[in-house]
């Protein structure tokens, strides 16, 4: 088995690609060692000192490591948990996990909702696609029509990566202002 690594630009966060699907359900993320017990391959990343977060996509892992601990310490074990799973036949998941990546849109009504189903579909189908090229994902977390706010979360290697703040301003506010007239701004939810 060969595991393709690629640099994201998160310098704290390397992506995984196996080769093979990691977690076509959709997205999903681990925070702490606690958060990936319904995972194998999650659990033994944790195992390895520095590793601070693990992200799921379709068809890679990416991990994002303490700033102490340098790429070449561990990335040799890192590759050793993932080769082990595959190779093995664990599976990556036990029991189903969902994307956490739903609809929001029946939380609105009327115009909003209209307008929180514009922006979800474009944050799919333009936004999403670009920043899983990067190991991470976006997701839609609210909306505020009084102030034509709509706040959206960062996983994988997005969330806290330096270029966070430009992606959301000058890319992602600029498209959905384009598209949607009535959104104003885009800010990270925390």
């Amino acid at each position: 088995m060969f595991i393709q690594t690629e640099a994201t630009p998160n310098p704290a966060t390397l992506k995984f690609l196996p080769g093979c699907d990691v977690h076509p359900a959709g997205a999903v993320e681990f925070n702490d060692p606690e958060a990936a017990a319904a995972s194998p391959l999650a659990t033994a990343l944790f195992k390895i000192d520095g590793v601070r977060r693990v992200f799921f996509g379709a068809d890679f892992i990416t991990v994002t490591k303490d700033a102490e601990i340098d790429w070449p310490h561990i990335k040799p074990s890192l590759l050793g948990a993932i080769m082990d799973t595959f190779v093995s036949g664990t599976p990556v998941m036990i029991g189903t996990a969902m994307s956490e990546s739903v609809s929001s849109a029946g939380a609105y009504s009327g115009d909003a909702a209209q307008i929180v189903r514009e922006i979800e579909e474009l944050l799919a189908t333009r936004v999403r696609p670009a920043v899983a090229q990067d190991g991470g994902d976006i997701d839609f977390d609210r909306f505020e029509p009084e102030t034509g706010t709509v706040y959206l979360r960062l996983r994988g290697s997005c969330a806290g990566c330096p270029s966070s703040t430009i992606t959301l301003k000058q890319g992602i506010e600029n498209m959905l202002k384009h598209y949607v007239p009535e959104v104003l701004r885009v800010e990270q939810a925390l």
